[in-house]
């Protein structure tokens, strides 16, 4: 399987520009394009009357030819035009509309609409009569069908620019781009139809994350397999009072696969600790050299989940780096270096990962991500920084690695928005670093699985349940491999 790639706007105009050179009409690909987008709306709508608005590039030439092959097929089309066409191509599909085309104003009606007015290449707000014909197909969101994005959002950051639109369908061509996986232009774009049009391969370093990206290299054990081959983690707990998140990470560390779990637990947590572990060991430690002795011949290490923001969890840390451990760092293992981000990334190499939340990440990033155009550049610059790995959670989560490799995360549950969900995921990707999967990878598997465990329970879901759900989730990955 190949991982799906997602493109920038200027990378698509260049997959354009090759497909052309290599001897593809623009005409043809326009034809292409907008027969696909036909295609997905006569899948999903009855036959009905269809308003076409079409803006002056190229992406109303694709709505010239979607009227076209519509009528064609004896739907009732309207063509509505903000302007003329501009672009040779556009100018071409227009010649081969034999209707009328009206004026661009007043609402829509019960009518089907397409959004042929601009694509992912807009780069300023809309004015005028543009905006007005926004605003009337915002009020139409369920009924429109939008041509590679909806008008009015920037193609890179999924922002709106001004007045957009939001629509129940989009059509896009050979790939996804950031603004159809970066929120809020996600939840703009409703159900995303990628349509291949023949652009050929195209190089790029920003990827879906799904099982095609990694699950070729997934760590399945073999008949030779034992627990110390499939990998030994540690996680630290806190203190007394503070010991559930450890546990749920330890959990969520041994259902995914890794071979011996170990709680590594101050003196006063031993005992709640002791009273909730079976298959996950135990073992006391009072200072950071004890934790840095006990853990000298461990694979992975976790480190953070209602573990303190103190002294004792930055030494702790420390610890743990002198190990050669790969480390896991969450929650308050990150906050702890908020005064020295400095300190913590001298600390990091390449197989650690980080996995703050926007705050956390504010707090090791100062700036960044509000100085950044999207949450994408924003986690590169930090895994380059950090010399680490960096999932930066949300609804629209992003794994970046030190060399460039970015993934977005598409499948987020509603479901993981619970107390706790995070430690598990901390786990996830401990387990799987722990078993010899390469951190970017792990990541980018850890929160495939969360988030499909989150939607395998569904309403009611606690963070106590995600271990238990990994196993239905690996099943079906076993199967799929």
């Amino acid at each position: 399987m190949a991982a799906r790639q997602i493109l920038t706007v200027a990378e698509t105009a260049q997959a354009d520009k090759a497909a052309i050179a290599a001897g593809v009409a623009g005409a043809e690909l326009m034809d292409r394009a907008g027969t696909a987008v036909a295609d997905a709306i006569c899948a999903r709508f009855r036959s009905q009357p269809v308003i076409v608005a079409c803006g002056p590039g190229n992406n109303g030439g694709d709505g010239y030819v979607v009227a076209r092959v519509l009528k064609g097929r004896g739907w009732p089309v309207e063509v509505r035009a903000l302007a003329d066409p501009t672009a040779d191509d556009a100018k071409a599909a227009r010649a081969l509309w034999d209707g009328p085309v009206g004026r661009l104003e007043g609402g829509f009606g019960e009518a089907l609409v397409v959004d042929a007015l601009f694509g992912a290449g807009l780069s300023r707000a809309l004015t005028g009569a543009a905006a007005a014909a926004v605003e009337a197909m915002a009020q139409a969101s369920e009924r429109v069908v939008a041509i590679d994005l909806p008008s009015g959002i920037s193609g890179d950051t999924g922002k709106p620019l001004g007045p957009s639109v939001s629509a129940r369908v989009t059509v896009t061509f050979h790939t996804k781009k950031p603004a159809h996986v970066l929120e809020p232009g996600r939840s703009r774009c409703g159900e995303v139809v990628v349509a291949d049009i023949g652009l050929g391969e195209t190089a790029s370093r920003l990827f879906e994350n799904g099982p095609d990206l990694w699950l070729s290299r997934f760590p399945w054990p073999n008949a030779t397999s034992h627990k110390h081959a499939r990998g030994r983690l540690i996680v630290v707990s806190g203190e007394a009072w503070s010991t559930g998140a450890a546990r749920l990470a330890a959990r969520g560390g041994l259902r995914i696969g890794a071979g011996l779990v170990t709680l590594f637990s101050p003196p006063d947590a031993l005992a709640a600790n002791a009273s909730h572990l079976e298959a996950i060991m135990l073992r006391g430690f009072e200072t950071d050299l004890e934790l840095e002795q006990g853990a000298g011949q461990v694979d992975a290490a976790v480190i953070g989940p209602a573990a303190g923001v103190s002294e004792t969890t930055l030494l702790n840390v420390l610890a743990l780096a002198r190990t050669g451990a790969a480390l896991v760092l969450d929650a308050d293992a990150i906050t702890v270096f908020r005064d020295d981000p400095e300190e913590l990334f001298s600390l990091l190499d390449r197989d650690d990962v980080l996995t703050p939340h926007p705050g956390e990440f504010e707090r090791l990033f100062p700036g960044l991500l509000a100085g950044s155009p999207e949450r994408i550049t924003a986690a590169r610059k930090a895994a380059e920084r950090a010399g680490a790995v960096v999932l930066l959670k949300g609804a629209d989560t992003v794994i970046a690695a030190p060399d460039g490799r970015a993934a977005v995360n598409l499948n987020g549950s509603p479901w993981l928005a619970t107390a706790g969900s995070g430690d598990v995921l901390a786990g996830f990707i401990g387990g799987l670093v722990a078993q010899g999967m390469e951190s970017f990878e792990a990541a980018c598997a850890g929160a495939w699985i969360h988030a499909e465990c989150a939607e395998l329970h569904g309403p009611g879901l606690i963070s106590e349940d995600l271990p238990g759900l990994a196993p239905g989730v690996l099943r079906r990955l076993f199967d799929e491999r």
